[in-house]
């Protein structure tokens, strides 16, 4: 198992907002977080990268609790893109060149050198190498920090809204990546994402959080249009068009 989560649970101050969330994430799954705004999606990915510290719960990477990880180890084990993420003015290379440093010992070696150029082929970047990152579309710019992740060679992906300011060109190829990623790396990405019909169509598993906690969880079968009712607080139905199953809000 490449992630496992039991009883976590977290408050702010002045609000809860995660109550006793479980689920478990297995090599080349990709999993949907869903739910409204506010629901505690990116707190989640946050408390499982241990940018905030749960109040309760257990988060276990293959096997290791992750509060026993030194934040270099959690690094090399989980590699996490935030729903915004400056570039700065370096160039592609060098910026996903800083993925490796949870590798790094003294300087970057000719493997470190090797992983980053895989990354950039893998998100189709290699033509980008040389440029500057603040010369890119959004779309690139996107792809150059999943591509920063995933020069930290981790088992476990957190991304949190990665499609929600691209176009629908964009939105399709960073969902498509993910997916591929997930399925020839044996890791296991977990995505926050708003869009049903993009998390229905490339999703294999789905939690979906209502008021901090989970309503439902497991695979296509919970994707129903009771559960996305109950969830989001409208009705809607499921189609099929060419195949692949769309959420038609009625």
């Amino acid at each position: 198992m490449m992630l496992s989560v039991a009883g976590l649970s977290f408050s702010y101050p002045s609000r809860p907002v995660l109550r006793d969330v479980d689920f478990d994430l297995s090599a080349g799954d990709f999993l949907a977080v869903l739910g409204v705004n506010g629901a505690g999606k990116s707190t989640l990915l946050k408390c499982v990268n241990r940018i905030l510290n749960p109040g309760a719960g257990v988060v276990l990477v293959q096997g290791e609790p992750a509060a026993r990880l030194s934040r270099r180890e959690l690094a090399r084990r989980i590699g996490y893109v935030a729903q915004r993420q400056a570039t700065g003015g370096t160039t592609v290379f060098d910026a996903v060149l800083l993925g490796r440093k949870p590798h790094i010992q003294w300087e970057a070696s000719r493997k470190d050198l090797e992983v980053v150029q895989r990354a950039l082929e893998t998100l189709e970047l290699e033509e980008y190498a040389l440029r500057y990152t603040d010369e890119l579309s959004g779309g690139e710019q996107q792809k150059v920090v999943i591509a920063r992740a995933l020069a930290q060679e981790p088992r476990v992906l957190l991304l949190d809204e990665p499609t929600s300011s691209l176009d629908l060109k964009n939105q399709l190829e960073v969902a498509r990546i993910i997916r591929r990623v997930a399925t020839q790396q044996r890791i296991g990405a977990v995505v926050s994402v708003h869009d049903l019909n993009l998390a229905i169509r490339f999703a294999n598993k789905f939690l979906l959080l209502k008021d901090g906690e989970v309503f439902a969880a497991g695979g296509l079968e919970v994707m129903t249009p009771e559960t996305i009712e109950s969830v989001y607080s409208v009705p809607v139905a499921i189609q099929r068009f060419a195949g692949v199953p769309v959420v038609v809000p009625v």
